[in-house]
């Protein structure tokens, strides 16, 4: 979920950002925006348990109503969502905490992108929730991302983040394209250079003040996500530099940076909230979780106006866990709470409302999406779009240092050719200085 929401943002076997956000790949559904101001749980004035939940982006456990739920369940329970816009600013900080030992909310979101690192470096400041619940219940390598090479698990898998287009086919209507789902992701289908190609035609007859895509960086996430080769080798080693999913992904989304298709909006940023809400770009590379997003941020006028169609590849971007600090006061409740958010139930209910993606398999076979979220992407089939894409994603291995890598390659090299207008050699080097710092180089 996000990259972020649910991101990075958020990020991507079956093996699905995300977003990933990502959570996740990932907007925020708040009740803060930085957690700072949790005190690893407590009670209240009625002599309840408060127990704090540190998130990233919109996870949607607040809008699918599952604390209210649960609170109903646990009369002597009170829950706090403490969440924190973007996953690059949430995770330094959980970090901090963590090797603190204090400071820690009850249960902590982890996104894709640094599970690996959690596993590697913090895995004794986590309590072993393999020993807690059933783990037949999840995807053999989502689990696996979560567990240590002794057997520990960390954390308990929330979403997965299976990739399709969404697009505005109002916008497409007027700029002279064709608006059927089915035959847009045959027109892509295999190549996002197709889906790049699409943004040139569309560009010809844009409607004034819109772009075809957000961003560059969405492109290249989205590109990513479908290639079995990232920034680090099955034995753990960096190769990013080498990566030849890496090196395609880029190359595709320098054709956007260099062209006048983008937006140019850097993602989970305001400023990307408000092209949203202005309907300023046309197509959005949508990993699941990212749904519900579009809906929160484009709001009633996007109704009916936003469409989903299947992605060039089946690709990954983002997806989720939630792990129990051992520095928290109420590890017993939060335990139990862990447990019932990620059971396939649960997991399913969260699709409903927002079509993040269960990591649960037992879930599949039940997932409706809500009315309202099936209505405002245009009746289009949810379920199975992203279900096909899930089915197919290759394999990925990720590292300790696989978020920040991203978000330099992103944030920074991306970004100096998109925003600042340096080449595309250019905007490689910025990146290529910018890991250098991040992997001690």
């Amino acid at each position: 979920m996000r990259t972020s929401t649910r991101r990075s943002r958020r990020m991507m076997a079956f093996t699905v950002v995300a977003a990933l956000a990502t959570g996740l790949l990932a907007g925020c559904s708040s009740d803060s925006d930085d957690s700072s101001s949790n005190s690893n749980g407590g009670g209240d004035a009625k002599g309840k348990t408060t127990l704090t939940i540190g998130t990233f982006g919109v996870f949607g456990y607040k809008q699918a109503g599952l604390y209210d739920e649960y609170m109903k369940l646990h009369p002597n329970i009170s829950i706090k969502e403490n969440v924190t816009t973007r996953t690059d600013v949430y995770w330094p900080k959980t970090l901090t905490r963590l090797q603190a030992g204090s400071g820690t909310d009850d249960i902590q979101a982890i996104e894709v992108g640094n599970i690996t690192e959690a596993v590697q470096t913090q895995a004794d400041k986590f309590v072993d929730l393999g020993k807690e619940v059933d783990k037949s219940q999840w995807l053999d390598w989502k689990l696996s991302q979560a567990t240590t090479k002794d057997g520990k698990t960390i954390a308990l898998g929330t979403d997965i983040g299976p990739m399709a287009i969404c697009y505005r086919k109002d916008l497409f209507e007027k700029a002279g394209l064709e608006t059927d789902r089915t035959k847009l992701a045959a027109s892509w289908k295999g190549d996002w250079a197709k889906y790049v190609d699409l943004g040139k035609q569309y560009m010809k007859k844009a409607p004034s003040g819109t772009k075809f895509v957000d961003s560059a960086s969405s492109v290249y996430n989205a590109a990513l996500g479908g290639e079995s080769q990232r920034y680090y080798d099955k034995d753990g080693n960096v190769i990013w530099d080498k990566s030849t999913g890496v090196k395609k992904s880029w190359n595709v989304a320098m054709t956007v940076a260099t062209s006048n298709m983008s937006a140019k909006l850097k993602q989970f940023d305001p400023t990307w909230d408000q092209g949203y809400a202005k309907g300023s770009f046309a197509t959005v590379a949508c990993p699941a979780w990212m749904m519900g997003y579009i809906q929160e941020k484009s709001g009633d006028a996007g109704k009916g106006k936003w469409d989903v169609a299947a992605a060039p590849t089946a690709a990954n971007w983002g997806g989720s866990f939630i792990g129990v600090p051992t520095a928290g006061k109420h590890q017993k409740e939060a335990i139990e709470l862990a447990k019932w958010l990620t059971a396939p139930e649960q997991q399913a209910k969260v699709f409903a409302k927002q079509a993040s993606f269960p990591s649960t398999p037992s879930a599949y076979s039940t997932l409706t999406p809500a009315a309202a979220t099936t209505e405002y992407f245009s009746n289009a089939p949810i379920t199975q779009i992203f279900g096909d894409s899930a089915k197919t994603i290759p394999v990925q291995h990720f590292g300790t240092k696989d978020q920040p890598i991203g978000t330099a390659i992103t944030d920074v090299g991306i970004l100096q050719v998109e925003q600042k207008g340096k080449s595309p050699a250019q905007g490689w080097d910025a990146a290529k200085a910018e890991i250098k710092d991040v992997l001690g180089q």
